[in-house]
């Protein structure tokens, strides 16, 4: 069987740190996958190794069963993601950036695809507006319509929900759960958010200083600590583990 994505031992050091500690872990078809952790934990090194920005110091990612390494182009093409800690070119308009990075992915019929992002996502009022003047809540949602622009069929979430009010985050989370179901992704989530996890995803993985500590579907990880949820549990395994 070949997994959407397989990961083989990986690690990645920087001079005397090392940021994520020999980890494997498989994200099955369809399934909606949490990575939870404490800020430094090794989450967004470890999703930038996937996206192959950051290149790991040992292990594999395999990609439908083939190396990242070795089959970029192609690979890349299935992926596509959203963090925080990436920006869309300020200078652009909204539409402008979506048709750049539509065009980069090669999606047919554009135009008709941004008409549907826009109002899937609510951006009608904002598609001529210069990208870099707008709050932190309307960025985001620009760069989660940027990140399914090519329907990818592994999708990488970094705080998907970040810098959204609470009626905003509800939407964008109904969103993805149709979207998943719809377009059958398969797709990592990095959050802070315990309800989202608990919402959103079928497993979970709980990273501690580069590390997976523990990790099961959320209901299973709640009994298996007793705890009533799993903003609870977050907090027992990171005190566990010295992060508090």
């Amino acid at each position: 069987m070949s997994y959407p994505l397989q990961i083989i031992n990986l690690g990645k050091t920087y001079k005397n740190l090392k940021a994520v500690k020999d980890i494997s872990f498989t994200l099955n078809k369809d399934e909606i996958l949490g990575i939870l952790g404490p800020n430094g934990c090794g989450k967004t090194t470890t999703i930038g190794m996937i996206l192959g920005l950051l290149k790991p110091t040992n292990g594999k990612i395999l990609i439908f069963g083939e190396e990242i390494e070795k089959k970029r182009v192609k690979i890349l093409n299935k992926l596509n993601f959203i963090s925080p800690y990436v920006e869309l070119p300020k200078k652009l308009t909204v539409k402008q950036n979506l048709k750049v990075y539509g065009k980069l992915y090669g999606v047919k019929e554009l135009n008709l695809k941004i008409e549907y992002l826009s109002e899937k996502l609510r951006l009608g009022e904002i598609l001529d507006k210069i990208t870099g003047e707008l709050s932190s809540g309307q960025k985001n949602r620009v760069s989660l319509a940027k990140s399914i622009i090519n329907d990818p069929e592994i999708l990488l979430l970094d705080e998907p929900t970040a810098s959204l009010d609470p009626e905003t985050g509800d939407y964008i989370r109904s969103f993805l759960e149709e979207y998943q179901k719809e377009m059958k992704a398969s797709i990592i989530l990095a959050s802070h958010n315990m309800s989202e996890v608990e919402r959103l995803c079928s497993s979970v993985l709980m990273m501690n200083k580069g590390k997976i500590i523990d990790n099961g579907p959320p209901k299973e990880l709640v009994n298996k600590h007793g705890r009533k949820n799993m903003e609870e549990v977050f907090l027992k395994l990171n005190r566990e583990n010295n992060e508090y």
